[in-house]
């Protein structure tokens, strides 16, 4: 009784249910275990209704974030820049991030700046996150910085040099190492079945080689 209730005050759950048993909807089902699990209605504003301008973008992306360039990004297992509100990830210069890194809100991350001479040209420099990272809200990265796994940039940091190393959590303005992260304490984790965003890791060099520059 419980149930047919819900769907008496949800009508719309009568047509999604069906809908995401559909193959092509697969990835609603096998996300469900992941720090981000797609739903429909993340897939239905992106992909379908284009809120957001972010269709073209392989990965789930919260309609108040903006992804440019797409097709020079290259994102990991479960690591989607953009999915939380208020991002601004640039990949004209380049992007690769690792699997399972977190991305929180109102994260900027940017692979060119403008000449200082001349502000019409831009200085493309590729930006390169680590596996296991964490980049908390408000943080920046700027061109050219390599973090390397298990970084933790704190919330409002300003990252203007790489941190190959990894293992360690960042802080200020411009941002510092302000802790060493013991590694035997780092726990790796593997999701049952894997998703590069939208596309099964299986499937992803065909995509990508059809369609990314990266």
């Amino acid at each position: 009784m419980q149930r047919i209730k819900y769907f008496l005050r949800n009508p719309l759950r009568l047509l999604i249910v069906p809908i995401t048993k559909l193959p092509y909807f697969r990835f609603i089902r096998e996300t469900q275990d992941y720090q981000n699990p797609v739903n429909f209605n993340f897939w239905l504003v992106q992909k379908f209704l284009n809120i957001g301008g972010n269709r073209n973008v392989y990965w789930p992306v919260h309609p108040t974030s903006k992804v440019y360039d797409a097709e020079n990004i290259i994102v990991g297992v479960d690591a989607y820049p953009g999915t939380m509100g208020g991002c601004y990830i640039t990949g004209r210069g380049g992007l690769t991030i690792g699997d399972y890194t977190q991305i929180a809100p109102n994260v900027v991350i940017v692979t060119a700046n403008h000449d200082v001479y001349d502000s019409r040209k831009h200085i493309l420099a590729p930006v390169k996150i680590g596996k296991y990272c964490w980049i908390g809200a408000g943080a920046k990265i700027m061109p050219g910085v390599v973090l390397g796994d298990w970084t933790v940039v704190g919330a409002g940091a300003v990252v203007t040099r790489s941190f190959e190393e990894g293992y360690c959590i960042l802080g200020g303005v411009p941002a510092k190492k302000i802790k060493e992260l013991e590694t035997e304490k780092c726990i790796p984790f593997e999701n049952k079945i894997r998703y590069r965003g939208y596309i099964r890791e299986d499937k992803f060099e065909i995509f990508r080689k059809k369609y990314l520059k990266a």
